[in-house]
C-alpha cells in the first residue's frame, strides 16, 4: 500500500526503478565480462578443470592409484594411456583428473575463507577506526614482516604434512595481505557523500557499515582474491613439491610434478604435463582476475 500523501504507484515505481537498476549494472558487467575474450576463455578453462574435478569418479579413465608396472614411463599417445604413464605405470590423465580435486581446493577454499575473514576485519577496522583500527592493524603488521612463501613453509612445517595443514597455512598467509586491501577500499568509501546521506538519514554504524560500504568494498577484494588464488594454487603444489603437503599414493599436480624429477632425462613427460596444466589454470585465474577488474570498474568498462 502506497504511504498516505503519496501518489498513487510511487511506492512501487520506485521499486521497480531500483530493480530496473541493479539488473542493468549486471547485464553491462556480464557484457564487459564476455566482450574479453581473454576472460571468457580463462572462465571456460577453469570451469572444465572444476567440472572434471567434481566428476573425477565417472569421467577419470583409471584409478589414480593403480599402477601397471609392465608400462613404466610409457610415452603419450600410448593405447588406451593419451598422455602416458609414470614411473609406477600409473596413468597420468587420470591423476591429473582427481589431481585437480586438491590443487583447486588449496587454491580456493582458502582464498574464500580468508576473504570472508579478511572483508569483515577490514570493514570493522577501517571504519570504526581508533584503538581497534590501531590492534588490527598492528597485529598485521607483524605478518607482514616475513615473506610470505617462507611464513607459509613455516607454518606447514610446524603443522606438518597434510591438505588440511597446507590450506591452514596458506589462509594464515592470505589474510593479512586481503584484509590490507579490504581496509583501504572501506577508508576510501567511508568519506563519499553516500555514506553522509545514509548516517544523516538516521542510518547507525552497522546499517552504514554493511548495508552502504560493504557492497561498494567487495569489487576490489573480489578482483584481488580472484588473482591470488592462482598464486595459491603454485602455492600449495610448491609444498606438496617439498613434501609438506598431501602425501603420496594421493594424486596432486605438485606431487606429479616432483614425482617426475627423477626421469626428466628419458621421461619428460611425466613432470612436464602436470606442469603445463598447473600453468594453464594459474594463468586462466590471473586472467579471469583482470577480466572481472574491467568489468567491475565503471570507467574501465565504459
Amino acid at each position: 500500500m502506497d504511504a498516505p500523501g503519496a501518489p498513487v504507484g510511487s511506492i512501487s515505481a520506485k521499486a521497480e526503478s531500483q530493480a530496473y537498476k541493479r539488473t542493468s549494472e549486471f547485464t553491462m558487467f556480464w557484457e564487459a565480462l564476455r566482450r574479453d575474450k581473454l576472460a571468457t576463455a580463462s572462465a571456460i578453462v577453469i570451469i572444465t578443470v572444476a567440472l572434471a574435478a567434481i566428476f573425477a569418479e565417472w569421467i577419470s579413465p583409471y584409478d589414480p592409484n593403480f599402477a601397471d608396472s609392465t608400462l613404466r614411463l610409457k610415452p603419450f599417445g600410448t593405447p588406451g594411456h593419451i598422455l602416458g604413464l609414470d614411473g609406477q605405470g600409473r596413468d597420468i590423465l587420470s591423476r591429473l583428473i582427481w589431481g585437480g580435486r586438491v590443487s583447486l581446493a588449496t587454491g580456493i577454499v582458502p582464498v574464500a575463507i580468508a576473504s570472508s575473514l579478511s572483508i569483515l576485519f577490514g570493514l570493522i577496522a577501517g571504519f570504526l577506526g581508533g584503538k581497534i583500527d590501531a590492534v588490527i592493524m598492528r597485529t598485521l603488521d607483524v605478518f607482514f614482516a616475513f615473506p610470505q612463501v617462507l611464513l607459509g613453509i613455516a607454518i606447514a612445517g610446524f603443522l606438518g604434512p597434510g591438505m588440511m595443514n597446507v590450506m591452514i597455512s596458506i589462509g594464515v598467509v592470505l589474510a593479512p595481505w586481503i584484509t590490507r586491501v579490504a581496509y583501504t577500499a572501506v577508508r576510501s568509501a567511508k568519506g563519499q557523500q553516500y555514506v553522509e546521506m545514509a548516517r544523516a538519514c538516521g542510518a547507525n554504524q552497522w546499517q552504514i557499515m554493511f548495508i552502504h560500504i560493504l557492497p561498494n568494498c567487495l569489487s576490489p577484494v573480489i578482483v584481488y582474491s580472484t588473482t591470488i588464488v592462482s598464486v595459491m594454487i603454485v602455492l600449495g603444489a610448491g609444498f606438496s613439491f617439498l613434501g609438506l603437503g598431501v602425501q603420496p599414493p594421493m594424486a596432486d599436480w605438485g606431487v606429479m610434478i616432483s614425482d617426475g624429477r627423477t626421469f626428466l632425462s628419458n621421461a619428460p613427460h611425466v613432470s612436464v604435463i602436470p606442469g603445463i596444466v598447473l600453468v594453464t589454470v594459474s594463468m586462466a585465474f590471473n586472467l579471469l582476475g583482470d577480466g572481472l577488474r574491467d568489468a567491475l570498474d565503471p570507467r574501465l568498462r565504459r
